[in-house]
């Protein structure tokens, strides 16, 4: 299972994007050509445009799910790139084929 390096936008703001047999993606399978949705995970900061795919994600002092902890299931490609793009584009990290990855300019 292939694992690609946490995605840092050039405002700081971070999240896990995967795609592959065991994550929350469509298709569900190893090295596809392209994905239509992939799994976000545990990003740097609440995201207004991922919470509605949010899973529970609750912290050891708090009731409500916190945005930070959690996982977000097969997620719009066409999202995540809109994601990429509010915060500036990446300046590090690897997102799954059929993610548009914006890069911050230089």
């Amino acid at each position: 299972m292939r694992l690609h390096p946490m995605v840092v936008c050039a405002d700081g703001f971070s999240m896990s994007v995967q795609a592959n047999g065991g994550a929350y993606c469509s298709p569900r399978v190893e090295n596809a050509e392209r994905y239509d949705a992939v799994e976000i995970g545990f990003p740097s900061e609440s995201e207004d445009l991922i919470l509605k795919y949010m899973e529970g994600g609750y912290s050891e002092d708090e009731e409500e799910p916190d945005p930070t902890q959690s996982v977000y299931p097969f997620v719009p490609v066409s999202i995540v790139s809109l994601v990429l793009a509010k915060h500036g584009g990446m300046v590090d990290g690897e997102v799954p084929p059929g993610v548009a990855a914006l890069r911050a300019p230089e």
